[in-house]
């Protein structure tokens, strides 16, 4: 593996048009976080870069619709964004935004040394163009009648129908209308650059092929997309608010460059680049960036979410390479989507947690632990307020603040508040020591590979031993009998919450202060701190400091509360029976696929840890089969025992909360009431619906 002299972390530019909410976090800042924490406590030379991406169309829809200009709109959100970051503890070494001059610059730079090395390519094309506006409509700036026959939507954006999924373009649409006058657009001829991203895919593939490493959801993405053929890319629109396309390279081509902007996709991953010159000024070495950008000694990561993979693989590093000045990354580590109590996350139906409402009532590192525990590195995870609690209660609570109340509790009173000395260690003792000497490689080797889950379990695991160690040893009966003995116990114990609070810190670092300021100490974190982890390194006589709470409870009552806003969010989108469309249809052929059968429920049973889930065993005639239902909320287990249902029965089976789920059973629901889809005892099990 190649040895770098210093690390380079980006997190993707959140848009600066919304708050941030419990997505964006597991997606793409608090794995970044976690992870530079830790490079820093190794004494790495590492800086974490981000900022606001503040150009694109949907920013300058919000500014219409709240008649502000789009910086207001920007200036808002970056603020407020920046400061829930802070609040949440994450430590950028530099936040910018990508509507700052020397952003302008630095993009308008990167764009015309790709025109002076001839990269791009020119073509003149029809769009769809206002003339009571006098201006070109971007895609966000249409709607019309959704193409796709199986649809017929009337109010389809130009660049994706959200009722049908479909992909579009502006002229695909029948009747489009603009959305900001209302009128009936004309076709005009606009010119723009493109990048020919087909140039560059087997220069793209022999780079990717150098990173097996890479998750695989990654890599899956990327390549599907090198089957399908890399296809031009336009980085330029026309568009009244982006950085403007330089003078002299549209002069040079003969283009009017009036109204034209680079396209947001392309200009806000530069925005890495020149937020780095900018904490490059602030550190007051102006040309410092340089170390980090141009250097092949340099780590590059991308943290990002799973909708950034083709931006972040295939075009940054395209435009990256054409450029020839910059190195590119040694991993895009992308998680996938959080969902939020079992439903999809939704922004624009406020079927969110926002940061800004949850920091308002609870502390930031129950968060930040319960999400760490559950990020969606791999798959889609789904978020709770009830494993939120449980995480909380049982983990945080239960099992680490517990073992540091307990070790304080005994080192004020038995010991007057001083750290003991330490007498002969027995087979428990070195076991415990040899526990902690081999945390920090573990635990560090976990978080370097973006293995985020792993490590924070580790870490609970040794504070799970830590507790069973207290009580095989019995220091309320040790110090009865061999006050040595406890005194030994108690020393490591004190090692132990040490130890935690250096690894748990990348994790939860305002408890790991509190553990410190319980501690008595002021650690210096200088050089290798990580490593010490694993040493015993307390001064026999220490003073304590003074015993607190770190965890207090979470009561149900506060949690209900929270599940039954969320609940409320979504029953107000979802909520009313859905329409019966006449064109949301499909063939003959597509309905005989689905095998309709009949099943019977022999057991039902709540799948832990949950509170719509039911486990459910049943008969469907030639064998046994078990189905994952959310209709723990409607039905108790011994209500469906023995009742009829009918079953998708070729569903492709699913993993639910970790239990197997081969088919779907069939419901209806009308406000929050649902039912069953149920048959009469006649029909034996396994019959077919036809």
């Amino acid at each position: 593996m190649k040895k770098f002299k210093r690390i380079l972390v980006t997190s993707a530019l959140p848009y600066a048009n919304g708050p941030i909410h419990l997505g964006h976090l597991a997606g793409a800042y608090l794995p970044a976080d976690i992870f530079v924490r830790y490079h820093r406590l190794c004494g790495h030379d590492i800086i974490y870069i981000c900022g606001s991406d503040e150009h694109g169309v949907p920013i300058l829809l919000r500014a219409r619709s709240e008649d502000k200009t789009p910086q207001e709109v920007v200036d808002i959100f970056h603020a407020r964004n920046k400061a829930s970051f802070e609040r949440f503890w994450i430590k950028f070494d530099y936040y910018g935004r990508t509507s700052s001059d020397v952003h302008h610059k630095t993009s308008q730079d990167f764009f015309s040394h790709l025109a002076e090395k001839d990269v791009f390519v020119l073509k003149t094309e029809k769009q769809l163009y206002d003339p009571e506006a006098a201006m070109f409509l971007a895609d966000r700036f249409v709607k019309g009648t959704c193409p796709n026959p199986d649809c017929g939507y009337s109010e389809a954006y130009g660049d994706q129908c959200e009722k049908c999924g479909t992909s579009l373009s502006p002229t695909d649409l029948i009747e489009p209308r603009s959305v900001i006058t209302n009128a009936i657009p004309e076709l005009k001829e606009s010119v723009h650059w493109y990048l020919p991203l087909e140039r560059f895919q087997k220069d793209l593939e022999n780079w990717i092929n150098t990173h097996p490493e890479w998750k695989t959801n990654v890599l899956g993405q990327i390549r599907s997309w090198f089957e399908q053929g890399l296809k031009d890319r336009a980085v330029t629109r026309d568009l009244p608010w982006g950085v403007p396309i330089p003078d002299s390279v549209a002069g040079q081509a003969g283009v009017d460059a009036t109204g034209k902007v680079l396209y947001v996709w392309f200009d806000a991953p530069i925005g890495y680049i020149s937020a780095t010159k900018e904490w490059a000024v602030e550190q007051k070495e102006p040309d410092k960036w340089k170390t980090y950008w141009q250097n092949e000694e340099t780590r590059l990561v991308h943290f990002i979410g799973k909708d950034n993979i083709v931006f972040h693989c295939l075009i940054f590093p395209a435009m990256l390479h054409a450029h020839g000045d910059f190195i590119l990354p040694d991993n895009v580590p992308a998680n996938e989507f959080l969902n939020l109590e079992g439903n999809k996350l939704s922004t624009s139906r406020n079927y969110a947690v926002w940061l800004d409402d949850y920091l308002s009532k609870f502390d930031p590192d129950s968060l930040r632990y319960c999400l760490a525990t559950n990020l969606p590195e791999t798959k889609d995870a789904d978020f709770s307020w009830k494993d939120f609690q449980a995480k909380h209660n049982n983990e945080l609570a239960d099992i680490l603040g517990n073992f540091i109340n307990r070790t304080l509790t005994f080192a004020h009173k038995y010991f007057d508040g001083l750290v003991p000395d330490k007498g002969d260690l027995d087979t428990l003792d070195k076991k415990l020591i040899n526990l902690l000497e081999k945390a920090p490689q573990k635990i560090g080797r976990h978080i370097d590979q973006f293995q985020i889950r792993k490590a924070t379990r580790e870490i609970m695991d040794i504070a799970r031993f830590a507790n069973k160690f207290f009580n095989d040893k019995q220091p309320w009966e040790q110090i009865k009998s061999d006050r040595t003995a406890c005194a030994t116990t108690i020393y490591l114990c004190l090692e132990t919450i040490k130890s935690l609070a250096v690894l748990i810190e990348p994790i939860i670092p305002s408890s790991a202060e509190k553990i410190w300021d319980i501690l008595g100490i002021l650690p210096d974190k200088s050089g290798d701190y990580w490593k010490t982890a694993g040493r015993l390194s307390l001064t026999i006589g220490h003073k304590l400091g003074k015993q607190h709470i770190l965890f207090r409870k979470i009561e149900d009552e506060i949690i209900e509360r929270e599940t039954a806003n969320l609940e409320t969010k979504r029953t107000e989108v979802s909520g009313k029976p859905e329409e019966v469309n006449a064109t949301d249809v499909i063939n003959f052929e597509a309905f005989k696929r689905i095998d309709l059968r009949i099943a019977e429920i022999l057991t039902a049973e709540r799948v832990d840890k949950t509170d719509k889930l039911v486990k459910l065993q049943i008969d469907v005639g030639s064998e046994t089969r078990q189905i994952i239902a959310g209709i723990a909320s409607h039905y108790k287990p011994d209500e469906l025992i023995g009742r009829r249902i009918v079953i998708v029965a070729n569903l492709e089976p699913a993993e639910i909360r970790g239990e197997k789920s081969q088919g779907m059973l069939l419901a209806a629901k009308e406000g929050d009431k649902l039912s069953l889809l149920t048959i009469s005892d006649d029909l034996e099990p396994g019959s077919k619906v036809s």
